[in-house]
């Protein structure tokens, strides 16, 4: 177990390693295998942040001139559905050079704009050179001097992406052998960023000039159910709306969309790119800034003020005659913190929605996106 520990909010997080680390060390112990006869119990490699790892060998088998070793993925405290899986690598004699190739449940990019090329197994760069330092270790240190050939697998691998943004970013056949430092730190906002950031890329290498954005499963739904937009389409963005714009603005898309519920977009009505609670929330606060744009009276602002959720305080602003009005204010404070946030020549609109039975559907959107769904509506 990696004795590595981070603080995340109040709490001390233990890291993980990652897929990258487990297929490097695999393939270290595989090798070790395959020149000496005899698979070592443990393998030490070093990691991309300079943590080393020692980890215990699992599953040796040496047969026709092949050894396969396996290790454990242990992701710490971080709740990701690869933790416990193994992750194997099967090395055998080639001419020269070390060769990487994916097996059983390792994916295959299918779409260009990802680390590796279409056709290419998903073992992004950082990994590959792990992979090659640690078997070129394994080969110096046994005065070994041919080549090698490396197969990493990963057994229920292609379950496991179904669960993943694999399908979306257009890697088939298995997950992605990742990892940039080697180490999984526990709730990453950075890995999330990372990617939105991807996916970002991968579209626009297949030449996509707009981009849809959804918070979350929410906005997808409703994009498809109630909008009739090509869900497919949409990149979700989680609450870093505001990393997201960015991605995108980078990227080079010239039209952006996004369409969220009134829980998440109303922060956007003070500036909130982050829309996380860690950060702050001023819901009932920002609607009862727009309901006295609105001309609501005092009971009414002390009625949305004392609302848990922004869907609860839709029937009080009906109630009083200014839910129209009040939704109108906060469209335009919206609409200006997504202005502001992109450069000019790039055109930005929202929807935002409720799904609160009585008023389920459309509350505000900016004047240009019935304009701007036409590009992903449904034919």
């Amino acid at each position: 177990m990696l004795e590595l520990y981070i603080e995340q909010g109040n709490k001390r997080m233990r890291c993980g390693y990652t897929t990258g680390s487990c297929a490097a060390a695999a393939a270290k112990a595989a090798t070790e295998l395959l020149l000496t006869g005899k698979a070592p119990v443990t393998v030490s490699i070093d990691t991309p942040k300079g943590v080393p790892l020692t980890l215990d060998v699992m599953n040796p088998a040496f047969a026709d001139g092949q050894a396969v070793c396996a290790i454990q993925k242990d992701s710490g405290d971080d709740p990701d559905i690869t933790n416990g899986i193994l992750v194997y690598a099967a090395v055998k004699k080639c001419a020269s050079g070390i060769e990487i190739d994916g097996g059983e449940g390792v994916g295959r990019v299918t779409q260009p704009g990802l680390n590796q090329p279409v056709g290419a197994a998903a073992i992004n760069s950082t990994p590959r050179a792990m992979i090659r330092r640690a078997c070129g270790e394994a080969a110096e240190r046994h005065g070994y001097a041919g080549g090698l050939s490396v197969v990493i697998s990963i057994p229920g691998g292609q379950e496991l992406a179904k669960r993943t943004f694999n399908p979306r970013l257009g890697i088939e056949g298995g997950i992605s052998v990742i990892g940039t430092t080697g180490i999984v730190e526990p709730m990453s906002a950075a890995a999330l960023i990372k990617t939105i950031q991807l996916e970002m890329s991968v579209r626009a290498a297949a030449g996509k000039k707009a981009v849809l954005l959804a918070p979350g499963n929410y906005g997808e739904e409703f994009s498809r159910t109630w909008l009739g937009l090509d869900a497919a389409q949409q990149v979700m963005c989680s609450n870093f709306i505001g990393e997201a714009l960015d991605a995108a603005v980078r990227s080079g898309f010239q039209k952006i969309l996004l369409v969220g519920h009134i829980g998440k977009l109303v922060k956007l009505g003070i500036g909130m790119l982050n829309t996380h609670s860690a950060y702050g929330d001023g819901r009932m606060e920002t609607l009862a800034a727009c309901a006295v744009a609105a001309g609501a009276d005092t009971n009414t602002l002390q009625a949305v003020l004392a609302c848990v959720t922004t869907d609860a305080a839709l029937p009080i602003l009906a109630c009083a005659g200014v839910l129209e009005e009040t939704m109108a204010a906060l469209g335009s404070r919206i609409d200006a913190t997504l202005c502001r946030h992109v450069p000019e020549g790039v055109e930005v609109g929202f929807v935002c929605f409720t799904n609160a039975p009585e008023f389920r559907g459309v509350l505000t959107k900016s004047s240009n996106a019935d304009e701007l769904m036409e590009l992903w509506k449904v034919k």
